[in-house]
């Protein structure tokens, strides 16, 4: 029985022992910063993905991936034989309603024709009127004759106004023809022109997606164009964080492309509405100076800085008990209050001094 009371005793001691050898750390100064991770990619300014606005063939790719492409030029065509004749059928059509609408065409010619000839007779049968009327007061012709003048007077005023009126009529259904054929033209060819996918402006082609021949419609990308060698972050924050968030503070970069440096940025713009699905806003942020070779879609990670002290007491998270309380010696809790958190460590307003001896939590 005396072996086996000496190795629990033995035990016992050992236990002992360990408890009042916790692992411990005495409280010294340091630098703490507090800040927002976020995740994201890198992109060129002005970077977006090329679509087309109707369904076709590609029929040629003029550009390739690198090449250096200006405002208005043409990034891929598809095939357009139908637009083309739908086009050249417009044209023909606005071609021959501005023939008809203008002065002098055949079908204004012959209504005009009929004003002049309706305007002549209604002189010739409006003198006549005015004889017999003239004859009729002084009593030399009858009722009847007077009467007969008016009616002939009458009906060449009428055929006069009613040729006029249709006249009028014809130029307004003219311009009005000349009108909607111009806009069906300039419709026609704005499809025509859809066919060319061009470019939004001075930049770089940084991918093709698609191959001659290929059949692409308005939800396929075709390819991925940005501003020439000039980059930018997108970052995901996340929604707990992004109220800390504004635009002017400092970020540190870090990428898997030149790991072990960290890459200064600058946040430059907050998207205000958060993505329902991942639950992030994303936010934008400018190099200060960026690296030598940049490459969009490259992945990034960040610390977006929001605010920093010098010189202050700081712990290890891993000694804080219930977010308010270190371990002191003979085990007595001390109530402390933090400030700046970072994700190692923790600033101590008040309840520690430099040199006091903490004891890790077990």
């Amino acid at each position: 029985m005396k072996p086996l009371l000496l190795v629990c005793l033995s035990l016992a001691l050992l236990s002992s022992s360990c408890k009042k050898n916790n692992e411990s750390l005495t409280v010294t100064r340091s630098d703490i910063t507090e800040s927002v991770y976020a995740s994201g990619k890198v992109k060129a300014i002005d970077q977006y993905n090329v679509y087309s606005t109707v369904n076709g063939v590609v029929l040629e790719i003029p550009i390739k991936v690198g090449d250096r492409v200006a405002v208005g030029q043409t990034i891929l065509a598809l095939d357009n034989i139908t637009s083309g004749l739908n086009t050249e059928n417009a044209k023909a059509a606005l071609e021959l309603s501005a023939e008809n609408s203008r002065k002098g065409s055949d079908k204004l010619r012959e209504i005009e024709l009929s004003v002049t000839i309706a305007l002549e007779r209604l002189r010739l049968d409006s003198i006549q009127f005015g004889r017999q009327k003239n004859l009729w007061e002084q009593k030399a012709s009858t009722q009847f004759e007077f009467d007969q003048k008016k009616l002939v007077y009458d009906n060449s005023l009428l055929n006069y106004q009613s040729t006029k009126a249709r006249l009028a009529q014809l130029k307004t259904q003219l311009q009005n023809d000349l009108k909607r054929a111009s806009i069906n033209y300039d419709l026609n060819k704005k499809l025509y022109s859809d066919y060319s996918i061009k470019s939004a402006f001075d930049g770089k082609v940084y991918d093709i997606l698609k191959e001659r021949g290929e059949l692409v419609n308005p939800q396929t990308v075709l390819a991925v164009i940005g501003r020439a060698d000039t980059f930018m972050l997108e970052l995901e924050v996340d929604e707990n964080d992004i109220i800390n968030v504004s635009q002017g503070q400092k970020t540190l970069v870090t990428m898997d492309s030149y790991k072990g440096h960290v890459i200064e940025a600058v946040i430059s713009k907050i998207n205000p509405i958060m993505n329902e699905r991942s639950r992030t806003f994303t936010v934008e942020a400018q190099f200060t100076t960026p690296p030598m070779k940049l490459y969009p879609n490259l992945t990034a990670e960040a610390n977006i800085i929001l605010q920093s002290k010098h010189n202050t007491i700081t712990i290890p998270n891993s000694y804080i008990v219930d977010k308010k309380y270190v371990i002191m010696a003979n085990d007595e809790k001390r109530a402390i209050k933090i400030g700046l958190k970072d994700y190692q460590k923790s600033e101590v307003l008040e309840g520690l001094n430099a040199k006091d001896i903490i004891y890790k939590p077990q």
